[in-house]
């Protein structure tokens, strides 16, 4: 027989100790905060030890707390998985959560690829540009940008973020350029954007006062591809992205120059969930889709980087 403290005690403690914030926890587990103390206080008291310091303003976790919190996590995790995977409600649809560029220029164009090896699975494809909590919301996997390291997932590095100044045909018969310090006499699009920064230091061309700098800006790459495609501008952008549009000459990359933001592009999913026929599918596809994307090039976009770039700090954790 197992001699366990009360579960909603605990339960209140994995929330409390994961925010280390009790309004947080409160907000999450759809209580009050003084609720939230009181159960804190009962596992306490029924450990005989303090789980949390209490400053005036906040709360931390004590040294017991900080030991026991990700074992604790780790459980509930392992019950969410057992539960998860016998769940016929959510076995048989995929979840995938991604940035809007990622999703309509990447994913959507393969996803068919996906659907005909998998026709049991429907998939579900959220674009979305903010952070996702795979605690609290309905997503299977994630594809986001980072560094890697985030704790209590599961991450396969995709490739790295790069990308060089593309523009329209017309734009590049118009303006004829023909060394990159050319770049910086032409309209740019999001000109101040420092993937620009980036490929001006790349290819050596050192900004100047009197560069060109006006036109549009836009907050999207989606945006900013079909800008320049329309002849508004050259804009800096990612060739995995525009490959139908590069074909068919809609784009033209007038330098095979390109550059390396810092940042990597992830499949990230929660560790309790590495074992679901429908995650481990999505995962061998999409791994086998960007190797062989890969050996089109640029290789050094596909190697794992060692660590971030000087002046490149890690993100905060980019799936919650």
């Amino acid at each position: 027989m197992r001699h366990l403290p009360p579960l909603a005690a605990v339960r209140v403690f994995e929330a409390a100790a994961r925010h280390e914030n009790f309004t947080r926890a409160a907000a999450e587990l759809g209580m009050t905060q003084a609720a939230v103390s009181y159960q804190i206080r009962l596992l306490e008291e029924r450990l005989a030890m303090p789980l949390f310091v209490r400053d005036r303003r906040r709360v931390r976790l004590s040294d017991i707390g900080r030991r026991i919190a990700p074992l604790v996590s780790g459980a509930f995790d392992t019950l969410a998985g057992a539960f998860s995977e016998v769940s016929s409600d959510n076995e048989n649809v995929l979840t995938i959560s991604t940035t809007a560029t990622f999703a309509s220029n990447w994913v959507a164009p393969r996803l068919g690829s996906f659907q005909i090896a998998q026709p049991e699975l429907a998939v579900r494809l959220q674009a979305d540009n903010r952070l996702i909590d795979f605690f609290s919301e309905d997503v299977d996997v994630a594809i986001r940008i980072g560094n890697g390291g985030w704790k209590g997932m599961r991450e396969h590095f995709l490739f790295q973020f790069h990308s060089t100044p593309m523009c329209s045909p017309t734009f590049l018969e118009r303006y004829r350029l023909k060394t990159p310090s050319d770049v910086l006499d032409v309209p740019r699009i999001s000109a101040d954007d420092r993937w620009w920064r980036r490929w001006f230091d790349r290819a050596g061309v050192k900004a100047r006062e009197d560069a060109v700098n006006q036109g549009i800006w836009l907050d999207s790459q989606i945006m900013e591809g079909n800008a320049a495609m329309a002849g508004h501008g050259l804009a800096m952008l990612m060739p995995v992205y525009w490959p139908a549009d590069l074909a068919a000459g809609r784009l033209v990359a007038p330098f095979p120059l390109i550059s390396l933001d810092g940042f990597s592009i992830w499949l990230v999913y929660p560790e309790h969930k590495r074992n679901q026929p429908k995650i481990r599918a999505f995962r061998d596809w999409l791994l086998a889709e960007v190797a062989e994307q890969a050996k089109q090039g640029p290789a050094e976009a596909y190697a794992v980087p060692d660590s971030p770039p000087a002046g490149v700090t890690r993100l905060q954790r980019q799936t919650q």
